[in-house]
């Protein structure tokens, strides 16, 4: 391989090489990959002999499925012996290509920037610290007892706010029903907002049995554009009216949501687990802070491949949770208005602030000397076993160790970052 050159910020370039007999190899595979394609006279298809082929169409026929066949291993292997941090797909071309010598590439990649740290001991930084109140515990306890509320039906009155109205529906544009405007036995809360603004309304005060019109107009936002600002007359019919039950908050009540048999348990346990949520909350808010001044005490010249990586890879969890939703981006994008270049600006400042405190926490590990010992893996293996209640080596199967001791490398200098901070 040949000497690494910087030939410009951030961008190295190389060359590596294939030798012969991997080179044959790679052509090999190539001939067996397409030979079932290849018709030549005289043969069945798929069975003429990998010489006949290259006689009858020449020699370098599979040179191309050969190179991209060996090219991926010999490339990995060139940037792992010369310890290139490489940020991006590299650009690679062929130097040289035979059967007797084997193949040369040559290769430009941007790559990880070097730079020197600023300040990061004895930052000042402001301690936090958040109190739990009666009434946050009272908040929480009155969430799960709405959780955990049944609705019951309503005779003797008209709807009201907060009631939930079993309705058909149908809407009209300019006297003409719309499509995904009809619907029966619908649950709808009254007051949720799950409805254009002005529907839910105009059902408080009607009865079950009743039949009544709503006019609305949909927002210039709506995600149909033939709806967009349209004015619009929905028939509905009222089908039955239901409120929510809601427990007594006694012995039984915690009993049924959690594994206390009394209510004065039940509250201790919230008020510990929120006062929990609240130093986590607070230690977060801490190291966000020490880190963000640790990344403006230095300066860092960063290829913009790294940007436009991060981003792409926050898409591309976006799209994923986006999928377990029964969604596609494409849909969303419809559906929100938002393009994709527009969700990638939005997501970039946040993604460039990622990139570089990485790379600040990256060098300061490695100026410091923090590392994690396989022991420490092993640790953190098991705690995750225990939390998803899975035998450890079923968990080894689903994770990566080099990623865990990544991981668990950042989160050793963080600690170390808060530890040296001057806290006021």
């Amino acid at each position: 391989m040949s000497k690494v050159e910087k030939t410009e910020k951030n961008v190295v370039e190389f060359e590596f090489s294939v030798s012969a007999d991997e080179f044959k190899a790679g052509i090999e595979k190539a001939y067996k990959k397409n030979v079932g394609q290849i018709s030549i006279p005289g043969f069945r298809k798929g069975k003429a002999p990998r010489q006949i082929i290259e006689k009858f169409y020449g020699s370098e026929v599979f040179y191309e499925d050969a190179v991209n066949i060996v090219l991926p291993d010999a490339y990995d292997k060139a940037i792992e012996e010369q310890d290139i941090q490489a940020v991006a797909q590299p650009e690679i071309d062929v130097k040289s290509i035979s059967k007797e010598e084997g193949v040369v590439f040559t290769a430009k990649v941007a790559v990880k920037p070097e730079f020197e740290l600023g300040e990061y001991k004895g930052v000042e930084a402001k301690k936090i610290t958040y109190r739990t109140t009666e009434k946050e515990v009272n908040a929480e306890i009155e969430k799960i007892r709405e959780r955990n509320g049944r609705l019951v039906a309503v005779e003797d009155r008209a709807a009201a706010l907060n009631d939930t109205v079993t309705i058909d529906f149908e809407g009209f544009c300019d006297g003409v029903a719309f499509e995904g405007g009809k619907g029966e036995n619908f649950d709808l809360k009254l007051g949720s907002g799950q409805f254009i603004p002005g529907f839910e309304d105009q059902l408080v005060g009607k009865n079950a049995g009743e039949e009544t019109e709503v006019n609305v107009t949909f927002p210039t936002e709506y995600h149909a554009a033939d709806l967009k600002g349209k004015d619009a007359v929905f028939k509905v019919k009222i089908n039955e009216i239901k409120t929510q039950e809601l427990p007594e908050l006694d012995d039984e009540f915690a009993k049924d949501v959690s594994e206390f048999d009394t209510f004065e348990e039940f509250k201790a346990d919230m008020t510990k687990k929120l006062k929990e949520q609240k130093k986590d909350k607070a230690k977060k808010e801490l190291e966000d802070q020490i880190l963000e001044i640790i990344s403006n005490n230095t300066e860092i010249d960063i290829p913009e491949a790294m940007f436009e990586t991060a981003v792409d890879n926050q898409i591309r969890e976006f799209a994923m949770q986006l999928r377990y939703q029964g969604l596609t981006i494409e849909q969303y994008a419809q559906y929100t208005g938002v393009t994709l270049d527009a969700m990638k600006a939005q997501i970039r400042p946040d993604a460039e602030k990622k990139v570089k405190t990485s790379l600040v926490l990256e060098k300061i590990a490695k100026v410091e000397g923090i590392e994690v010992s396989d022991k420490e893996v092993d640790a953190e293996i098991e705690k995750m076993a225990e939390q998803s209640k899975m035998k450890v080596e079923d968990v080894k199967k689903y994770i990566n160790a080099d990623d865990i001791k990544e991981s668990k490398k950042i989160e050793k200098t963080i600690d170390f970052v808060v530890k040296n901070a001057s806290l006021k």
